[in-house]
């Protein structure tokens, strides 16, 4: 075993096969390391976070260490439950997958359906489990060439793992059919139907299914009544972590500081969910009266009189509040006081946009009803840190690893030295960067493994992305470096046309302003 640096919570094991990292990872659930908040197991890898305030300093390897099994110990079978899932054998690669392992359709078919396969780890996507098994036959390659679009549902194979796109996605797998079955549902308890530990068996059979249960989310007549957006506003609270297990991220806030910051305006606790607004412009009205605080980018104005950015403003029925394009940063954060009315999903009510878990995004023509839940004492408004604007530099400080050593020192260096342009391909899932490629001397694929918020990964193409909230739980390239978590909120900031520099030093000056052309 080895540990590799991720962050100051997090630290990347790494082990020799599947059976060692899972025997690993039932040795430390049945003997939990104090402090730990969190495992994310993965092909070759447990990625382990500690919980909020405890750094995972040297102690954390030490601990993990002292629970390693003797070589040679199994993996137990944490659940004993087996799934049938009926499968209709018409996938577009099943031809090529039948030459690749020297065998007719007919037997490759006959093959995965007398193997039982066994749920290693999820990720991917919610409800994407990783399912392995002792054939191995199965071990095959991904395509040469990912697909942009998988139907959900389908049965693929890649690497000795059998996966069920629980949603369209792209993807690089070799399909062979198809289920009708939900691998996500939330209706049910858990919404996950394969889960790590559990077995599964593929059969030849038409699948009885029920309709999905949505949760319904409120439907107020009046509230606060969205006018007009330029792009989708996203409900956003601190997130959902502890659902790894079920291939779900934390998501949250982009910009956690200026959501707390706007909740405490507003008069509510600070993880109450908020308005996450980006760029603009947005009109809102309100249909009866009440406390808003807006901070984050963007400034409010009610009656064409400017509302001072953190400030709590109270309208009567029928103000129009309007919020202008920012000049600086990307996303605004509006708090009701009292809290919005939301139904969470998981336990919070943040809107992954990547996994499609959370409260839909909002359009111009809802109506966003009050919770009316105790107030706290409002607090003054807070100084608003200094947000990038296009051509701006802006500094990011990382922590290297934990696949520095996938790049020769030069590439490492040429990281770090260059100034990377923000795109406007840039979402909540990540920054795609552009800038001369961080390239590597071969085209090794990396096993899927945990990748944490701020992970700056490296695909085939050398352009970076830095992962942000929505970013999928395990990722197949190389991660270089890990932003460091205190700069995770101006990175949330950040707008197309910006430079971003990394940097490996805890000293930095975060913005730079535009150079003079």
């Amino acid at each position: 075993m080895r540990f590799l640096p991720i962050g100051p919570r997090t630290l990347l094991a790494e082990l020799d096969d599947l059976d060692q990292t899972l025997a690993l990872f039932d040795a430390l659930l049945a003997d939990p390391v104090p402090g730990v908040s969190e495992i994310v197991p993965a092909a070759r890898t447990l990625m382990i976070r500690t919980a909020p305030g405890t750094a995972a300093d040297g102690w954390l390897a030490d601990a993990v260490l002292a629970r390693q099994p003797a070589p040679g110990t199994p993996p137990n079978a944490r659940a004993s439950e087996t799934v049938e899932l009926p499968v209709t054998y018409d996938g577009e690669d099943l031809a090529d997958v039948a030459a690749h392992m020297g065998l007719t359709e007919a037997e490759v078919i006959a093959a995965h359906q007398e193997t039982t396969w066994q749920v290693a780890f999820c990720g991917f996507a919610p409800g994407f489990a990783y399912m392995t098994c002792d054939d191995v036959r199965f071990d095959l390659p991904r395509r040469p060439a990912p697909r942009t679009r998988i139907p959900a549902g389908s049965v693929a194979l890649a690497g000795r793992f059998c996966g069920v796109y629980p949603q369209e996605t792209p993807g690089g797998w070799q399909l062979i059919g198809r289920t009708e079955v939900p691998m996500w549902d939330l209706s049910r308890d858990p919404p996950a139907l394969l889960r790590p530990g559990m077995r599964c068996r593929f059969v030849a059979r038409k699948a009885d299914i029920r309709p999905s249960a949505a949760i319904p989310q409120p439907q107020p007549e009046s509230g606060l009544r969205v006018l007009a957006t330029a792009f989708p506003i996203v409900f956003q609270d601190e997130g959902r972590p502890g659902q790894g297990g079920q291939g779900v991220s934390v998501s949250g806030a982009l910009d956690l500081g200026a959501a707390r910051r706007a909740n405490r305006a507003a008069g509510n606790p600070s993880d109450a969910p908020v308005l996450e607004i980006t760029l603009g412009p947005v009109r809102l009205r309100a249909d009866q009266p009440m406390t808003l605080a807006l901070t984050g980018a963007a400034q409010a104005s009610v009656a064409g009189h400017a509302i001072p950015r953190g400030a709590a403003f109270a309208v009567d029925a029928g103000d129009e509040i309007a919020i202008d394009p920012p000049g600086a940063g990307m996303r605004s954060y509006l708090a009701l006081r009292g809290g919005f009315r939301v139904a969470p999903v998981l336990g919070s009510a943040a809107t992954d946009t990547l996994a499609h878990v959370g409260p839909d995004p909002v359009a111009a023509g809802a109506v966003l009803a009050a919770a009316h839940r105790p107030a706290v004492a409002a607090a003054a408004p807070e100084p608003e840190p200094a947000l990038p604007k296009p051509g701006d530099l802006v500094e990011l400080p990382v922590t290297l690893g934990p696949r520095t050593d996938w790049f020769t020192p030069e590439m490492v260096q040429h990281f770090l030295t260059q100034e990377w342009l923000v795109t406007p391909q840039s979402s909540r899932v990540g920054i795609r960067l552009q800038g001369e490629a961080v390239t590597r001397a071969d085209a090794t694929e990396l096993p899927s493994e945990g990748t944490e918020t701020g992970a700056v990964q490296i695909p085939h193409s050398g352009q970076p992305v830095l992962f942000l909230a929505d970013h999928p739980l395990t990722g197949g390239y190389p991660v270089i470096a890990t932003l460091r978590p205190e700069a995770l909120d101006l990175a949330g900031q950040i707008p197309p046309g910006a430079r971003i520099r990394f940097t490996a030093s805890a000293d930095f000056a975060p913005i730079t302003p535009e150079r003079p052309a």
